[in-house]
């Protein structure tokens, strides 16, 4: 235990030596906590259950627990990922050397690599675990739907980070108030899809919700960076926010959770609907006004360093952290019903046993971790044969995944 000790204080005295002045410790420090947000929540709202066949289903607690769904407003922090992308991307944006084509081509590349390594990788497992190890098909359509269901959160955010520029001269243009015909355009949508004439309206239409529902606090955080958002907008986006979200549920009947329930008519994240960005209002406020905070805080180095390690490994949680609760519950289904992993998420005896079965979840990320972060690095030995069938691999994955194949 001393030698781990010596070991994690080696360490942090690294991180910290290592870590520029210059460096923005609070947006660092929300980003962290926004992506550890996402393995959280797909943990703790995500379940399974046990067909007769043996076989492994998706379930929800929210199904049977409709009190939980403000955990959800707590997990539900994209708002805050897109608000520092934004940022992020303006100071980079800025620090360019080449072209904007050239800077384009490189974040996208740092997006891409983990995706394709993921899904190719899973392409070669699943006929291992099906011939070699007996793996029901639906369990294998189960797993490859979790592990594909984050992704399409990449797919945006490339879409986002490419129209960066454009939201450069908008934020120089109109400040915080770029932003606000992207609220306008899902408030739109949102009233032609639930409103009174919600029976003509193709079901398509709340599709175009996608770009503008998550671009909003992207541009916001573009703002942000270019210095035209001040503490004043910031009470205002909160408390603005909050009312909006408050009003939307208690007056316009919208969903309460976060996320899909299943059973549910409605949701609210796919595509985003006005409540997500209500939401993405309010944190994006709270965080303005906390940064100052949260950077002296993060001046601790047993704070600091946590939080590089986690941005160092931004893309592989996010691939990766469905991966790791399959690992534990798709052998544990060979074992029959599992508490808290493999069993009806009805119970509050199945929160108390999935909340014991998150640490052993993070350690399995962990573990994936250490292999699964060369995908993130630049693939400098990797010739075009294999990337090729890296790509094969990964379309084929996602054809089974989305039922395709």
């Amino acid at each position: 235990m001393s030698s781990l000790a010596t070991m994690a204080r080696r360490t942090t005295r690294k991180i910290e030596s290592g870590t520029p002045a210059h460096r923005d410790r609070a947006i660092d420090g929300l980003r962290a906590l926004a992506l550890l947000a996402v393995p959280t929540g797909h943990w703790l709202l995500g379940g399974f259950t046990l067909s007769s066949d043996g076989a492994v289903h998706n379930a929800s607690p929210l199904g049977a627990f409709a009190g939980l769904a403000p955990v959800s407003w707590v997990l539900q922090m994209l708002g805050i990922f897109f608000l520092v992308g934004g940022y992020a991307s303006v100071l980079s944006y800025r620090r360019r050397k080449g072209s904007t084509r050239a800077w384009l081509g490189g974040r996208l590349a740092r997006l891409g690599r983990p995706v394709l390594g993921v899904t190719a990788v899973w392409a070669a497992l699943l006929p291992v675990l099906h011939f070699g190890f007996d793996v029901p098909v639906d369990t294998l359509r189960t797993a490859s739907t979790l592990v594909i269901q984050p992704l399409w959160f990449v797919g945006v955010y490339t879409v986002v980070t490419a129209l960066t520029p454009l939201c450069v001269r908008a934020a120089r243009r109109l400040g915080v108030w770029a932003a606000a015909p992207l609220l306008g355009s899902v408030a739109v949508v949102d009233f032609l899809r639930y409103g009174p004439y919600a029976d003509a309206v193709p079901s398509w239409l709340s599709l175009l919700n996608i770009l503008p529902g998550w671009l909003f606090a992207y541009q916001l955080g573009v703002s942000w960076g270019e210095g035209r958002v001040t503490r004043r907008h910031a009470w205002a986006l909160l408390i603005g926010g909050a009312a909006l979200f408050a009003a939307l549920l208690l007056a316009f009947g919208y969903p309460a959770s976060m996320v899909g329930v299943p059973g549910e008519a409605r949701t609210n994240s796919h595509p985003p609907s006005l409540l997500v960005l209500a939401l993405a209002a309010a944190q994006s406020g709270a965080a303005i006004l906390l940064r100052d905070r949260l950077g002296r805080l993060l001046k601790r180095p047993a704070l600091w360093a946590p939080v590089v390690v986690v941005n160092l490994s931004a893309m592989t949680i996010l691939c990766w952290h469905q991966t790791a609760m399959l690992a534990a519950a798709v052998p544990a289904s060979f074992l029959g019903e599992v508490p808290g992993l493999v069993g009806a998420p009805d119970s509050v005896g199945w929160i108390l046993a999935r909340l014991a079965w998150m640490p052993v979840f993070a350690g399995l990320l962990v573990l994936i971790g250490r292999y699964a972060r060369g995908f993130e690095s630049p693939w400098a030995r990797t010739g075009p044969g294999r990337r090729t069938l890296a790509g094969l691999l990964a379309a084929g994955f996602a054809a089974f995944a989305l039922g395709i194949a």
